[in-house]
Parts: structure tokens; sequence; C-alpha cells
């Protein structure tokens, strides 16, 4: 039994440093992928949760944060970079005039559909490269497995005074 335990933590150890060097992979290929277009993979997330259809009216901050699983804190300074550079823009909610809504710009979306959407493609495809629709379909079951049982324990955790993704919280 102590070998199966043994043998079990050095597997999930192997697992999570794989999945933390494809995490910063991502980050340092994706980046350079999108370069041109003065766009990181977390400009890249920011446009894409703001491309989708649900999204069109804009999404709030801590909306936009949860979404992302990133802290308002983070999703600051990317915002307001994204906002300097005319990507996404912050606009009122029009049922809550106290509300804020990051909504993505005509720029940003010109950006993000024809300059840096092909290159994405065009990423996705090497970094997918020998992978079957069935290992890519596993792929995923197996992220969002990991991925539900990680936001388990995120839930235990008490929220701290400086936790910045709590509900309620209007604006940045």
């Amino acid at each position: 039994m102590p070998q199966t335990k043994d043998a079990r933590m050095e597997l999930a150890n192997r697992i999570f440093f794989k999945l933390y060097q494809c995490a910063n992979m991502l980050h340092k290929t994706g980046s350079r992928a999108v370069q041109d277009e003065g766009l990181t993979t977390q400009q890249w997330a920011v446009l894409g949760a703001l491309s989708r259809p649900e999204a069109a009216q804009g999404m709030g901050v801590g909306e936009l944060a949860r979404y992302l699983m990133v802290s308002r804190q983070n999703l600051s300074g990317l915002i307001t970079r994204m906002t300097r550079d005319g990507h996404i823009e912050m606009s009122t909610d029009g049922r809550d005039r106290r509300s804020r809504l990051v909504v993505m710009t005509d720029s940003g979306r010109h950006v993000w559909m024809d300059l840096a959407q092909p290159k994405i493609k065009a990423y996705y495809e090497q970094a997918l490269q020998d992978f079957s629709m069935g290992d890519m379909a596993h792929t995923l079951h197996y992220f969002l497995k990991l991925l539900d049982n990680m936001e388990k324990i995120d839930q235990k955790i008490p929220a701290s005074e400086d936790d910045d993704t709590r509900e309620g919280e209007q604006d940045l």
C-alpha cells in the first residue's frame, strides 16, 4: 500500500509539474504568436472572453475576473493597458448605473477577429499537431475534471480581506 501511495504522489507531482510547464510555454509561445498585434496571452484571453455572444454587451469586471479565474487586482492592470491600447473600454451598465462593463471596441474587435484569430488558429494547429480528435476530447475531459476539483478546493478557502474576486464589488 505505501508503494502505491508513493507511486501515486510521484505521478501527481509529474502531472502538476508538466501542467506548470505547459502554462509557461503557452504564455511564452502563445504571446509570441500574437505579439505583432500587440497582444499577450492574457490579453488574448480577455478578448476571447469578450468576443463570446453572451458577452456582446460587455462583462462586469468581477464577472470577467471570475470567468478568467484571475483576481480583480491582476485584471485591473490588464484592463488599464488594453484600454490605453484601444482594445477595450469601460462603459456604464444600462441595468445598473453603478456597475461598469468591460466592452470590446471596434478596434479591439478588428485586432481580435481579423489579425489575431488567423495566428491563433495556426498556433493551435502547431501545438496540437499530433493530437487526434479523440486525443483532444480526452485532454479536454481531463482538464475539466482537474479544474472542477481545483474549484472545489478554492471554494473551501475562506475569502480574505484582500480577496478582490468577491461578489458585489462594482468597480476596480
